[in-house]
């Protein structure tokens, strides 16, 4: 039976994605480190923050360009006119 639980466990580790893979690899370290996964100095807060981040950083300087670049037409709505943004 041992062989068995083996094989399995195994198995489930070929078969994790990358997102898996890297959650399980994040998790082992912090318990190597004695980080907690919840709470405010927590791992699950570090890694909330670093992805929000890198996903504005991401976001933000295609934005500025298209909004530098992109003139609105007299009488036409703008796609953020359309969802609601009341800024540039």
């Amino acid at each position: 039976m041992t062989a068995t639980l083996n094989d399995v466990a195994k198995n489930r580790e070929a078969e994790q994605s990358a997102e898996e893979q890297a959650a399980t690899e994040l998790v082992r370290a912090a318990g190597e480190r004695g980080l907690s996964l919840t709470g405010p100095d927590g791992l699950l807060k570090q890694l909330t923050k670093t992805v929000l981040e890198t996903a504005l950083g991401e976001e933000m300087p295609s934005t500025w360009v298209m909004r530098s670049t992109t003139r609105p037409v007299p009488g036409r709505a703008t796609s953020a006119m359309a969802v609601g943004a009341s800024r540039y």
